[in-house]
């Protein structure tokens, strides 16, 4: 079984957590006979056939992007040549221009979407957008969500009930490198002793904002590990707070980035909109038994973590919570780390990549044999 993959973004050119998904999706459905394909856009240009572990991924040239959507000419060329090799569409939503390919290119191949998040942000132009959303909802086989919890909450979902399934994301423990003991040894001399991790993209709905006034009333090191359009903000943010004890690592390699999940204390991840759909780099801390803080924002961040089983959740937005949760923690080093047991206990129960591929593989055939 043939797969294409189509999102507006994907490795090696971006890391975040739908990258991530897709990655651990392609990789995984080798064991079931699937073999994965990823189309996406990027400014450095068309590629073809470029390794990204065992599965190959493309590009089409970006040529303008509008409120977080990329357009591209040639994406439609592209797009009509690969699905002719496929047996299954797998696209990436939210992506408003994927929704004009679709229609523009005729598909008439098996169609799933893995619905990601609901357009959160903008929302004066998913006034204009919502007919051509609504329509492609409509026109697809089945709309794969990741947390019974978002599907309760999403007033987009609630109206294709129908042809909605529930898959959880998952993650492989054996796509994470191995940490030398050199590279361990490297981030315990710049850290001594324990730490707060957040890994993400910085973006707009992680709410770093929160975390770094949070920072002033707490006064243990916080690591931040990630890049994106928010970062220059955020660093401006620290230095007006006149922070020491916040530390921007910027976007590093998988390595050093497991060498961080295994020395960390616990994960804060403070995303406060809807926009944090689930929150992958929970999944990873869990992964790595580590206690977690997050928010209550009716999504599958609180699907992952458990209050007061698996970690602390508090109000989004509120500092003096965010604060009060991390100390807490901090202070409680037992109590936190059984808290971390039962993250990867749940992990392994609920959350592993096999799980996911093997609902997926489902998916998959079940459409191809009604075809």
């Amino acid at each position: 079984m043939k797969v294409l993959h189509f999102f507006k973004t994907y490795y090696p050119r971006t890391m975040g957590g739908v990258e991530q998904f897709i990655f651990q999706l392609s990789e995984g459905g080798r064991a079931h006979g699937i073999t994965a394909q990823v189309l996406s856009l990027s400014e450095h240009g068309a590629s073809r056939n470029v390794e990204v572990g065992e599965h190959l991924a493309h590009t089409s040239k970006l040529d303008l992007n509008i409120a977080s959507t990329g357009f591209s000419l040639s994406a439609f060329k592209d797009f009509h040549e690969l699905v002719e090799g496929v047996d299954i569409i797998n696209y990436h939503f939210p992506w408003p221009f994927m929704d004009v390919v679709h229609f523009a290119t005729r598909v008439r191949k098996p169609t799933v979407v893995s619905y990601h998040s609901d357009i959160v942000k903008q929302k004066t132009l998913l006034k204009f957008y919502r007919p051509l959303m609504n329509k492609f909802l409509s026109n697809v086989d089945r709309i794969i969500a990741t947390s019974p919890k978002y599907v309760e909450t999403s007033p987009v979902l609630q109206h294709f009930l129908d042809k909605v399934t529930v898959i959880p994301i998952g993650l492989g423990r054996g796509t994470y490198p191995q940490v030398s003991p050199e590279k361990l040894k490297h981030w315990n001399t710049i850290f001594q002793g324990r730490f707060f991790l957040f890994v993400g993209a910085l973006r707009y709905y992680k709410g770093l904002e929160y975390l770094l006034e949070a920072a002033r009333t707490v006064h243990f090191p916080i690591v931040i590990l990630g890049q994106g359009p928010m970062e220059l903000q955020l660093k401006a943010q620290a230095i007006k707070l006149g922070l020491t004890n916040v530390h921007f690592l910027g976007g590093l390699p998988d390595e050093d980035k497991t060498a961080l999940l295994t020395l960390c204390f616990g994960l804060v991840f403070p995303s406060h909109l809807r926009s944090e759909a689930f929150g992958v780099s929970l999944l990873e801390a869990a992964m790595f038994s580590k206690p977690l803080i997050s928010c209550e924002i009716g999504t599958g961040t609180t699907y992952i973590n458990i209050a007061g089983e698996t970690g602390l959740v508090v109000p989004p937005g509120d500092t003096h919570a965010l604060a009060q949760a991390m100390i807490w923690l901090w202070e409680n080093p037992v109590e936190s780390q059984a808290m971390g047991v039962r993250a990867a206990l749940r992990f392994e129960k609920e959350f592993t990549a096999n799980q996911m591929v093997d609902s997926y593989a489902q998916v998959y055939r079940s459409l191809l044999s009604t075809a």
